[in-house]
């Protein structure tokens, strides 16, 4: 293990430690009683004329998604890109009638504000610890259906919710499918503040062998860390190689005691949809 002394972490505002202020949002906590009949079957929509823009993918993936959606679910309700449309969704067809008695968990603040803003009903984990359903997108899809997320910064709201749900369905463009986690960029890991790089050391040493390189994320100005829903940081990891079994990388940095979680999803994804240029694919575990 190197001296933190010899820590290389490519950046040059390294030394900045601006700590956000606690957040504190008000969610109306609804429930519903179940409907007795079921949801009519949704029709993903048809796809473009043009050649489909990436985001025109997207939206296919995640409309296609939302056909999972019957009344009377709680939902997990995902953060992204992907998932803010099928989030529009699920506005749409409760205010068509067509879904009712709906319940959401956002996984973020993002998806909080949108979700009001859209007037879906909304509580948390402390109230509906069972979830039926969640929607969210992914980084990486490999083979078998693990996934990287938090690229967006909300991991583990989004680990936190979908771990609670019965089914996990994951919406996708085919170029987020790879053969090998870590491979197409960062990895990111949700740590605390407090000595974030001692901690990001330990974390390049973890996977020194794989040409690891950590660097704390930051905002896009550079000026200032990336902070978190819940006031940490992520530091990305940067992989040259392959590292190995995916479960043992997972305990590895679950143990290091700066670490909040991980970026891998492993296990967890019970569908996953794949929008390309050819169609719709539907993998189910």
């Amino acid at each position: 293990m190197q001296s933190l002394s010899q820590t290389t972490l490519e950046s040059s505002k390294n030394l900045i430690f601006l700590p956000s202020p606690a957040y504190k949002m008000q969610i109306p906590f609804l429930h519903f009683p179940s409907p007795e009949k079921p949801m009519e079957k949704l029709q993903t929509p048809s796809p473009p004329s043009h050649a489909p823009t990436q985001d025109d993918l997207k939206k296919i993936a995640a409309f296609k998604a939302v056909e999972f959606v019957e009344s009377g679910m709680v939902l997990g309700l995902g953060t992204g890109s992907t998932a803010c449309h099928a989030v529009a969704r699920i506005a749409e067809l409760l205010n068509q009638g067509k879904l009712s008695n709906i319940v959401g968990i956002p996984t973020s603040k993002k998806t909080h504000e949108q979700a009001l803003r859209l007037g879906i009903p909304l509580s948390d984990l402390d109230h509906h610890p069972a979830v039926d359903l969640a929607i969210d997108g992914a980084d990486e899809v490999d083979p078998h259906l693990n996934l990287v997320k938090g690229r967006g910064g909300s991991l583990l709201r989004e680990k936190m919710i979908e771990m609670a749900c019965k089914k996990f369905v994951v919406v996708v463009d085919e170029s987020k499918v790879v053969e090998n986690l870590g491979m197409s960029g960062a990895m990111p890991v949700e740590v605390v503040p407090f000595c974030w790089k001692y901690t990001a050391e330990m974390l390049r040493g973890l996977f020194q062998r794989s040409g690891c390189v950590a660097k704390l994320r930051f905002l896009g100005d550079g000026e200032e860390p990336f902070v978190t829903d819940n006031s940490n940081y992520i530091v990305d990891l940067y992989l040259e190689k392959e590292i190995g079994d995916l479960n043992a990388a997972s305990d590895a940095m679950l143990r290091l005691p700066g670490v909040v979680e991980h970026g891998m999803f492993l296990d967890m994804a019970t569908t996953v949809i794949v929008a390309g240029s050819h169609g719709v694919s539907v993998k189910n575990k």
